[in-house]
Parts: structure tokens; C-alpha cells; sequence
């Protein structure tokens, strides 16, 4: 059964950036079982904190009753999305590596939707599986010849790069656009799809999709984005940086996925709220005018952390990271047994192994990560801003002695409030 106010759910969850024609999308939405895609180019080993957003997004279409199919971009991302990327992709190749990355990535997804016998289970696809199959000179002919130049280069992801002079584009990512196109147009044949989903960056492309379904069948389909995920630094959420949060935890681990959610500024909580939930919009209301409520944004940051920890890493892993959590947080070392500290390493808690040698703590910040220089580490212990087990340190040349360490075996260095690290001697 459909779920009817699911379109207006979208509009006041402010899940709705662009969309080609408000009218037909909310009627066909409200009256009409539809097919939705979304895609997903592998060219990382994981999905990150960005992708969770179009995957929540895939499963609301989910649970209102229509179907939705998961693009994996086996052939696109060896061509290289250009939109409102400063620089052109490094190529990938079409190597046992590549399609490891798309077994990977297809792992993840799986934890998102339901791809149980249902009426509308979900399904995923890889384009590579059509694209390689397609003749260039035929492809060329039938597809390209109704891709204007001009308004091609007209469109903003892709004018921002033809203006810089140090930069530019190449054909090969000029004509990623032309590929995710046919996506749509294979798609919208073979399994009757209608609507494409995306982030607000991929407006171009999916209109350039809808336009080829139109030339082609001179039927109509529709495009519908998302807002896109930015970091605190203005940036939105990428596949390169420090700052990335993945869904792999080798590469992000479950405690450092907690604290992402948890670390959220008081000013992101309502919307994150709204994004990344399924909490009843009037409940969320209700929490839009407590933002200056402290100990509330904890509760509700906390609501978020688990919600999402649970959802990519499972119940037992967010246990551990929350174990890890309330005894750090605790600020005391009271609760530290070497049982907990021995579970710190094993439930992702930061933490390094080095020999039982003699380290200034200077030196220790800097083997922790914790700074990243000598300067940096010096202003953090002159400003006291350093803790050796709770105590707080700010002798610049002071070197650890075995009395700083727990259980002959741990100590705990800790940078302001939030950040930590626990040394292991061997």
C-alpha cells in the first residue's frame, strides 16, 4: 500500500533540493507505485557518511510502497564524474581490484534496503554489465547525436571547469554525462523506471537523462535531488581528505563513526534529525526551539549516534563504542580497569602499541596523532590542554615515568575534551 503524505514528507523533512516538475512528481508519488534509481560509482574501497543520506533517501521510497533499483557505476567510474569536482578524477582501471571495491560496496548497501521476497524488494544493477556490451560507433550515432555541445558546456557543473584556465576538462569526463543518460534511458526501458534520485550536484546529469528518454520514446520522466551532505569546513562529504568518515571499518572504526554523530555541532541536530531518522516530524518539531538546551542536543546527538551506528556496524558494535564512551567520559580514573583497557583497541578506540622505551610527551602527541608538530604539541602542553591520565600536563620536557602507566601496560593521553589516546607499552 502506498503511503500518501510520503511526497510532503520529503518537502517538510527539507529533502527536496531540485525537482523537474513539482505537480506531476507529487501527484505520481501520491497515486502510483513507481520505480526510483539511484547510482553509486565504486571509485573508493567504501561508501562513506556521505552516501547514507541517498540510501536513507532510496529506503523512504522503499517503505511508501515503490521500488527501488541501486546503480552500481562499474563503467562510469572508469570514466570519472566531473561535477563540481576543482580537479579531474585519477583514472581507475577495469582491474580484480575494481570489481573487489564493487563486491564491497554492494555489501554495505545491502544493510539499507530490503532485498527480501517483497513486491517492491530492492534490486542492484551494474552498468558495466550493458555499457560493456555497447559498440562506440553505434553508441555515438544513437545517442550522441542528441547531446548538444552547447548545452553541455552551459551546464554549471561542468562551465566551473572549462573556466579554469589551470584545469579544464577532458573528453573523457565531458562525456560521463552522456553514460549516466543512457543509465537512465536503459533503466526506464528495461524496468519501466520513472524517476532518478541524486545529491543537488548531479541536477545536470540527470536532466540530461530525462531530455535522451524524451528524444528517444518521446515519453517523460523526472528527476528529483537531495541536499548535499557538507562537513563543518564547508566542504561536502568526499571520497578524499582527512576528514572522511567510512562505512568500512578498517578505514573509519566504529568508535570514531560514534563520534562523528556525536560531535555534531547543536546547530546541525534538527536537520541531521530530519535527514537521517524516520522520527515523526512533529516529535522533531518539538525540539527545534531547544537547540540552546545543552543537555538536550547531548540526548538527541546521542539518539543519532546510536540510530546510525546500529545501522552500519550492528547493535554489538555500538555497545562497545558506547562502553568506550561513558568510561572515557567519565574523566576519571577510577573507572579504568585493565579489562576495559585491554577492550579499548579491540572495540576501534584510538590507541597506539610502542616499545617500552623512554618518550617525552611531547613525542607521544606527536606518535598519537594527537599533534602534528613540535610546535603544535608545545602549545597544546603550555596551554593545558594535555592530560596523562586525567592529570592535566603542561611541563614542556617532561618524559613519561612508569608511574604513568596503568597496570604496567597503558596510558591514557588526552587532547581538551573530546580527543584521546591510549598508549600500549610492549
Amino acid at each position: 500500500m502506498l503511503k500518501k503524505n510520503f511526497f510532503y514528507e520529503l518537502k517538510n523533512r527539507g529533502l527536496i533540493a531540485q525537482i523537474t516538475n513539482y505537480n506531476k512528481v507529487s501527484d505520481i508519488l501520491i497515486n502510483k507505485k513507481i520505480t526510483v534509481y539511484c547510482g553509486f560509482d565504486p571509485t573508493a574501497d567504501s561508501l562513506h557518511v556521505g552516501h547514507i543520506l541517498p540510501l536513507l533517501y532510496l529506503k523512504r521510497f522503499q517503505l511508501a510502497g515503490h521500488t527501488p533499483i541501486i546503480i552500481i557505476g562499474g563503467a562510469t567510474s572508469l570514466v570519472g564524474d566531473p561535477s563540481f569536482r576543482s580537479k579531474e578524477r585519477e583514472l581507475l582501471d577495469s582491474s580484480k581490484k575494481h570489481f573487489k571495491w564493487i563486491k564491497k560496496i554492494e555489501n554495505q548497501i545491502y544493510k539499507f534496503l530490503d532485498f527480501s521476497n517483497i513486491s517492491n524488494k530492492a534490486i542492484i544493477l551494474n552498468n558495466y554489465n550493458w555499457f560493456k556490451k555497447i559498440n562506440i560507433l553505434s553508441f555515438l550515432r544513437n545517442i550522441g547525436k542528441y547531446f548538444s555541445i552547447t548545452q553541455m558546456i552551459n551546464k554549471e557543473s561542468v562551465k566551473q571547469r572549462i573556466t579554469r584556465a589551470d584545469q579544464g576538462i577532458s573528453f573523457t569526463e565531458f562525456s560521463y554525462s552522456l553514460l549516466q543518460a543512457y543509465d537512465f534511458y536503459f533503466l526506464y526501458k528495461k524496468y519501466n523506471v520513472c524517476l532518478q534520485i541524486g545529491g543537488s550536484d548531479q541536477w545536470g546529469n540527470i536532466t540530461s537523462g530525462i531530455n535522451l528518454i524524451h528524444s528517444l520514446t518521446k515519453s517523460e520522466a523526472f528527476g528529483l535531488t537531495f541536499p548535499l551532505l557538507i562537513k563543518s569546513d564547508g566542504v561536502k562529504f568526499g571520497k578524499t581528505g582527512l576528514k572522511t568518515i567510512w562505512l568500512d571499518p578498517k578505514k573509519t572504526t566504529p568508535y570514531e563513526f560514534y563520534q562523528f554523530w556525536i560531535n555534531i555541532t547543536d546547530q546541525e541536530v534538527y536537520n541531521y534529525l530530519k535527514y537521517f531518522t524516520f522520527i515523526n516530524l512533529k516529535k522533531i518539531d518539538e525540539i527545534k526551539n531547544l537547540e540552546n538546551n545543552q543537555i538536550k542536543c547531548i540526548k538527541f546527538k546521542e539518539k543519532l549516534a546510536k540510530d546510525m551506528t546500529i545501522l552500519v556496524h550492528g547493535k554489538n558494535k555500538y555497545m562497545s563504542v558506547k562502553k568506550i564512551s561513558t568510561i572515557f567520559f567519565s574523566y576519571t580514573i577510577n573507572n579504568l580497569t585493565e579489562e576495559n583497557l585491554k577492550n579499548f583497541k579491540d572495540d576501534g578506540a584510538p590507541c597506539i602499541t610502542i616499545k617500552n622505551l623512554r618518550y617525552s610527551i611531547q613525542e607521544i602527541l606527536l606518535l598519537s596523532n594527537l599533534a602534528n608538530s613540535k610546535q603544535q604539541a608545545r602549545n597544546l602542553i603550555s596551554s593545558n590542554a594535555i592530560s596523562i591520565n586525567y592529570k592535566k600536563m603542561n611541563i614542556l620536557n617532561y618524559f613519561l615515568l612508569d608511574s604513568d602507566k596503568l597496570f604496567n601496560k597503558y596510558t591514557l593521553i588526552t587532547k581538551g575534551k573530546k580527543k584521546f589516546c591510549l598508549i600500549i607499552w610492549k
